[in-house]
Parts: structure tokens; C-alpha cells; sequence
């Protein structure tokens, strides 16, 4: 069933252009399922990179008119911490271990949009800003329940 996305269909598409433009000019040294996306005619090249520029700038552009404390997770999650300190019960009714994944989860993609674990310079999960507030959380959460 066609959902009239085109893009499942493009692939396959330039895959079968490419192996009629082998046969055409006699390229035998071909082996059927070696070849990669690096065949991509500049065009191609040049049109991925004005969209992937694209998306980039739109993605800065999300959370410009919200509040510093609202989309800063560090600041979010030090909220959180002084919640749990000051108000336990509350805290822990409120099911906020639950609610944080939910709660983190668009700022988390948005700083993953420009994130390429393919690059060769890329940066690890381990060592992004967000990560490195989470785990401190976790850690404080944990020093907190072990008391």
C-alpha cells in the first residue's frame, strides 16, 4: 500500500538509475549490494545540506521565546532536587521520576538534532551538557534515598 510518501521510494529509486547507468557504460567491476550513498551526484550533495541547514537554524529558533529556567535542563532539574529536599512526601507522591523523561524529552531532542554519532569528530552521549545533569541528578537522587 503507497501512502504517498516518496520518500520510501526514493532510494530504490536511485539505486536502480545507478545500476542502469553501469550497465550502460560497462562498468563489470561492480559487485551488486557494495555500493554506498557516497555515489550521490553533487546536486544531491548540495540539496542535503541546504535542508540539513535548514532544519539546524529552525531548531535554535524553538525554544528562543521561552524563559532561561524553562529550558535550561540543569535548571530544571535543580528544581526539581530542591523540591524532593524541602517537601519528601509531596515529591514522592507526585511521581516525578515518572514525569522526568516526559518532561526532558523535547529539550533532550532538540540538542540531539545536530548530533551525527556517524562524524568522525563527534561528541559522546556521555559528555553533552544534558547528560552530564541528568547522571548528576541520578547521583544526588541516590545519596538522598540512601540516607
Amino acid at each position: 500500500a503507497h501512502t504517498g510518501d516518496n520518500s520510501s521510494g526514493f532510494i530504490p529509486n536511485c539505486r536502480t538509475c545507478r545500476r542502469q547507468a553501469r550497465e550502460q557504460s560497462g562498468g563489470g567491476d561492480h559487485h551488486e549490494g557494495l555500493s554506498s550513498d557516497e555515489e550521490l551526484n553533487p546536486t544531491e550533495v548540495d540539496e542535503f545540506q541546504k535542508s540539513k541547514n535548514n532544519v539546524l537554524e529552525d531548531s535554535r529558533k524553538i525554544f528562543e521565546d521561552v524563559h532561561a529556567d524553562f529550558c535550561d535542563i540543569r535548571k530544571i532539574l535543580l528544581k526539581f532536587q530542591e523540591w524532593k529536599e524541602k517537601f519528601p512526601d509531596s515529591y514522592c507522591d507526585a511521581y516525578i521520576s515518572f514525569c522526568l523523561p516526559k518532561l526532558l524529552n523535547p529539550l533532550i531532542r532538540v540538542q540531539l538534532i545536530s548530533w551525527n554519532p556517524l562524524e568522525q569528530n563527534f561528541t559522546e552521549l556521555e559528555e553533552m551538557p544534558w547528560f552530564r545533569a541528568i547522571e548528576e541528578f541520578s547521583d544526588a537522587e541516590n545519596v538522598s534515598e540512601s540516607k
